[in-house]
C-alpha cells in the first residue's frame, strides 16, 4: 500500500457539534497512522487555538490559519505572512468604517481597534474563545500571519479589488478571515506532499468549510461532511456522513483506508 496524505479540518470536521471528538474518529486516526501514512490536521485555526486538539488527538504535523503555516514532526519549516503595508491600509480602512480587525500570530490574537465587539464576541464564542484583548502594536512585535475581520455578508465583496494581495475567506456570519492572495490550506498541502515525496493522487481532505473548498477540490480525493453546506459538497468526489454520525470513520472504510 502506497503511504497517503490524510488533512482533516478541526471545526465540523475533526470535532462534533459538541466540539469533542468522536470515538471513532480517534480509532480512525489511529488506525492510519499505524499503517504509515501521514496524518494530519489542516485548519483555519493558528497554534494556540489548535493546540489542545493537537495534543489530544496526537497531531504531530498541523497545517495552520489556513496554509500560513505548517509543521511537521512539530518543526516549523514553512511560513507565509501577511504583508505588512497591505495589512496597514486595510487597518486603515476598516477604521474608516468601524468594522472590527484582530491580528493572528502563531500563538495569540489580539485586537487591532475596539469596534463591533459584539460581532467579535459572538463569532469568536462559536470555537469556544473569548474576544481577544487590544494591543495597537501587536503586528509590530509579531509574525501576523492572518487577520480576523468582523463584518457581514453585506460586506461580501467589497473589500477584494482594493486589497489585492489578501483574499477574505468567510468562516462565520459576523467574520472573514483575511490570508495571502496565494495562501490556502490546499496549496500548502500540496507543497507538504511533494515535500515528502506524496503524488496529488494520494491526497486525501476533509472538511466541511469554506477555507476548506481548494483542498476538497484540488486533492487526490476530497470528502465533504454530511454537514457541509451544498456548494462545499459539490467540491469533494466523496460525500460522507456528519460529523456527528461517523462521518470519518465511514468514509475511511468506503475509501477501504481503514
Amino acid at each position: 500500500m502506497k503511504r497517503k496524505l490524510f488533512a482533516f479540518d478541526i471545526d465540523g470536521t475533526l470535532l462534533g457539534s459538541d466540539k469533542q471528538p468522536l470515538e471513532s474518529t480517534r480509532e480512525a486516526l489511529a488506525l492510519l497512522r499505524q499503517q504509515g501514512h501521514l496524518v494530519t490536521v489542516a485548519t483555519g485555526r493558528s497554534r494556540f487555538m489548535a493546540q489542545d486538539i493537537i495534543l489530544d488527538l496526537g497531531f504531530s504535523n498541523y497545517v495552520l490559519c489556513n496554509g500560513a503555516a505548517a509543521f511537521l514532526d512539530h518543526e516549523q519549516y514553512y511560513q507565509n505572512l501577511l504583508d505588512e503595508e497591505e495589512l496597514q491600509r486595510f487597518s486603515s480602512e476598516l477604521e474608516k468604517r468601524e468594522i472590527g480587525l484582530a491580528y493572528v500570530g502563531l500563538d495569540d490574537v489580539k485586537k487591532n481597534n475596539h469596534h463591533r465587539q459584539l460581532q467579535m464576541a459572538e463569532a469568536m464564542g462559536s470555537i469556544d474563545f473569548a474576544a481577544p484583548e487590544y494591543d495597537g502594536d501587536f503586528h509590530k512585535e509579531n509574525d501576523v500571519y492572518q487577520g480576523l475581520a468582523f463584518y457581514d455578508e453585506s460586506y461580501e465583496g467589497v473589500f477584494d479589488n482594493e486589497f489585492s494581495k489578501f483574499r477574505f475567506v468567510r468562516w462565520h456570519p459576523q467574520s472573514v478571515d483575511i490570508v495571502p492572495k496565494n495562501g490556502s490550506k490546499s496549496a500548502t498541502l500540496l507543497n507538504l506532499a511533494d515535500r515528502v515525496g506524496i503524488e496529488r493522487e494520494n491526497i486525501i481532505t476533509f472538511g466541511d468549510g469554506e477555507n476548506d473548498r481548494e483542498m476538497l477540490r484540488e486533492a487526490g480525493i476530497g470528502v465533504a461532511m454530511g454537514n457541509a453546506l451544498p456548494h462545499i459538497q459539490k467540491e469533494a468526489k466523496f460525500v460522507t456522513d456528519t460529523n456527528d454520525n461517523d462521518g470519518i470513520w465511514k468514509a475511511l472504510k468506503e475509501l477501504k483506508a481503514i
